[in-house]
């Protein structure tokens, strides 16, 4: 195949059948080019000579695409530190960079603490669910703050732009906007401002002439990316990109587009609602179980100083299937509310539909209730759902899940005062968590007096509430957490 994506501003022949192509660039000076058809995964970015349905190298099934390669001379690529020499790690000369704070607290709180420079941000998420918002007032906070800004958009034009920069209230002086898509023009710009942070939008927009594919291919977001790499680190200036996602939620290109920046953002949240949760998957400069929180409202995206307060203040009194479950984000504790809807199954097979927590983790508490409680789920509809859109990875909902299953079983509300946490084991026994007292004390901040809590915890969490029922056993823990029977 030798018809393939090539860059208009090149002319080509094939003087032969067996792929050698001549390309005559602007100079009118040809070079020999062998062109090669290969297939590169978009999720681990192994290459393959022929397309197969799944990837020989991570597994994944309809992952290969196609992609055609120009091969000409030694593969020789600009270094990320020129002349760079071999230093002792323990040498103290060179001090690590200071991080640039947004005054956005939740957004530096995501990051580890503030932007570091010379770092390569990447962030994604659904169409519409604010990544662009974001980014805009992030470079209008960093301008007014710390200095000039380059943000470059690859998709709308300066009118477009600046017409939302006005609605969200994000004009500055300082903020300069490039409506560009060739990343050579991009690299120019930023080699010649000093710049605090320069975000791209988005990292498929943009193209680099010397590769022959079209944009948004895996082999222009590859190449791309590798020259951002190199102005971030060379230039010492914090770039962001904003990524595209598939159907499926990950980033769209090839996975080696994650592996190559320093850290990883996804928004999450469903478009129709105004909170959005900002998640680190990925961060080479601080942890990646810190949240932030946001409200989207006509002028943008808000802070969530308090999300335990935004998520529970819908929550029904004196109903069955709700458990209050005080999490922990990072270093922030946060309450949510564990749903449970338990009912007869009309079908041959029982549902099972789960939100926001482990579909096989509540598979294992459906067992463990059935072998040690007794109670019988499996001619029963199971639904389970965290309210506001969160996501519970730790295995301290354990607890509060099975307590919201148990009452919506029994049609038997638990205590509207009450706090559950805890590990559940597969022989019915409550282990303990980290951070107990931390856990108790949120829940005292918003007035519950009751909490269910391992037994190795409670001398950590002593004194906080009113009454803490410290259980080793899955059936002391349903005996202390129902109103009734």
């Amino acid at each position: 195949m030798y018809a393939a994506r090539f860059s208009p501003n090149h002319a080509y022949r094939c003087p032969d059948p067996r792929g050698s192509v001549t390309l005559l660039g602007r100079t009118g000076i040809g070079f020999m080019a062998k062109l090669t058809t290969v297939y590169i995964c978009s999720d681990c970015g192994a290459i393959a000579p022929k397309w197969s349905g799944k990837c020989g190298a991570c597994g994944s099934w309809n992952t290969l695409e196609e992609d055609v390669q120009a091969e000409s001379g030694a593969h020789e690529r600009p270094a990320i530190v020129s002349n760079a020499k071999p230093v002792p790690i323990t040498d103290g000369t060179l001090a690590p960079p200071e991080r640039i704070r947004t005054s956005i607290h939740e957004f530096d709180r995501v990051l580890g603490g503030g932007l570091v420079p010379g770092s390569l941000t990447l962030i994604g998420g659904d169409p519409g669910i604010g990544k662009s918002t974001m980014m805009l007032q992030v470079s209008q906070r960093l301008a007014a703050q710390h200095g000039p800004v380059l943000y470059v958009s690859g998709e709308e034009s300066f009118s477009q732009a600046r017409l939302r920069a006005e609605r969200l209230g994000a004009m500055h002086d300082h903020l300069m906007m490039l409506t560009e898509t060739n990343i050579e023009s991009v690299a120019r710009h930023i080699r010649e401002g000093d710049y605090r942070l320069v975000v791209v939008d988005s990292i498929q927009a943009v193209y680099s002439p010397q590769v022959p594919a079209v944009p948004g291919s895996i082999s222009q977001v590859r190449e791309c990316a590798n020259e951002l790499l190199r102005l971030a680190k060379g230039q010492n200036v914090g770039i962001m990109l904003v990524g595209h996602v598939t159907k499926d939620g990950a980033i769209a290109g090839p996975r080696l587009l994650e592996h190559l920046v320093d850290a990883v953002l996804y928004f999450e949240g469903e478009g129709r609602q105004s909170l959005r949760i900002l998640r680190a998957v990925k961060n080479r400069f601080g942890s990646t179980n810190e949240i932030g929180v946001f409200e989207m409202r006509g002028s943008g995206l808000h802070e969530v100083p308090n999300p335990s307060a935004l998520f529970l203040h819908e929550r029904p009194e004196g109903i069955s299937g709700s458990v209050v479950f005080p999490s922990i984000e990072g270093t922030r504790p946060l309450l949510v509310e564990v749903q449970a809807l338990v009912g007869e199954s009309h079908a041959g097979s029982p549902r099972r539909t789960v939100t926001g927590v482990n579909q096989n983790r509540v598979s294992l508490l459906l067992a463990v209730l059935e072998k040690r409680a007794g109670l019988h789920f499996s001619d029963r509809d199971v639904f389970v759902n965290v309210a506001g859109g969160v996501r519970l990875d730790e295995p301290a909902a354990d607890l509060a899940i099975a307590l919201a299953l148990v009452s919506s079983f029994r049609e038997s509300p638990a205590f509207s005062d009450l706090v559950a946490f805890g590990e559940v084991g597969l022989s019915g026994e409550i282990r303990s968590v980290s951070m107990a007292r931390q856990r108790v004390a949120e829940a005292a901040k918003f007035g519950f007096k009751q909490c269910i809590l391992p037994k190795g915890c409670a001398r950590d969490a002593g004194g906080v509430l009113e009454t803490a029922h410290a259980v080793d056993s899955l059936e002391r823990a349903l005996e202390s957490g129902m109103e009734a029977y």
